[in-house]
């Protein structure tokens, strides 16, 4: 498993929510220390010949022979790590490990749904949600259905669908820093779309998501939506309920 930069440092209560779902669906984690930054910010600022060092390093932390998957929660992340064969691909040393690793790398959503996750039989202490599509996420990866697939399979959780769900919020890597004023327009309109779904709770799939809507949002004030979350974070609460119900009874 893969626990990035972003997410370790912002949000490593994810990381471990990720590692929950996949121990409870059967699977093994491993996460190499050795890891490093992936290189997508050092690629979407121009930085290419850094990006392919970093993306050297991170194949050599993993033994690409005995591992089935590995395992990504941030959509920009993951976007980048699945191109690691077209920028490593005139490498003599690493272009046939780049091809392999690209096979191997998965989204948490869409190797959950891959393997038929557990349903699960408790609620996540949470009523209703709705879910913003991080755009590198549904765009690059074209991973769209699972996240919705895991939140609908969670008892009591009602869906709601966010208008322009899979419109850039306006983080989209570094664009919130290089392009201030129209990443603040969109939010404003992603914010504004958040009321109309009404739901007290988002889920996203990228930290720098996560981070830029918590930030409009916590700008409101008055917003009926007033939490961000992850759908993997939401599945690990159901399944922890479950343990806890088993425990109590």
């Amino acid at each position: 498993m893969l626990t990035g930069c972003i997410q370790d440092l912002a949000f490593s209560n994810i990381n471990r929510d990720t590692a929950d779902v996949l121990l409870a669906n059967g699977c093994e984690v491993i996460t190499p220390r050795s890891q490093s930054c992936c290189g997508s910010l050092h690629a979407h600022n121009g930085e290419l010949e850094l990006a392919r060092e970093l993306a050297r390093r991170q194949i050599d932390s993993f033994n690409l022979d005995e591992i089935d998957a590995i395992i990504t929660n941030a959509g920009g992340c993951g976007s980048h790590l699945k191109t690691y064969g077209h920028l490593l691909h005139d490498d003599p040393f690493y272009a046939a490990k780049a091809t392999l690793w690209d096979k191997k790398v998965k989204d948490i959503h869409e190797w959950l749904v891959k393997i038929r996750f557990r349903k699960p039989t408790a609620g996540a202490g949470v009523s209703e949600v709705t879910y913003h599509e991080s755009c590198h996420l549904c765009h690059g990866q074209k991973v769209v259905s699972q996240p919705r697939q895991i939140l609908n399979s969670i008892p009591g959780l009602v869906f709601k669908e966010l208008p322009e769900s899979n419109w850039c919020c306006g983080s989209a890597g570094i664009y919130n820093i290089t392009q201030p004023e129209q990443s603040q327009k969109l939010l404003d309109r992603k914010v504004a779309n958040l009321r109309q779904a009404g739901a007290p709770v988002v889920a996203t799939s990228n930290p720098g998501c996560h981070l830029q809507i918590a930030n409009g949002l916590r700008a409101c004030g008055d917003h009926p939506c007033h939490e961000v979350t992850q759908p993997v974070t939401l599945l690990a609460q159901a399944y922890r309920a479950e343990s806890s119900a088993l425990t109590t009874s």
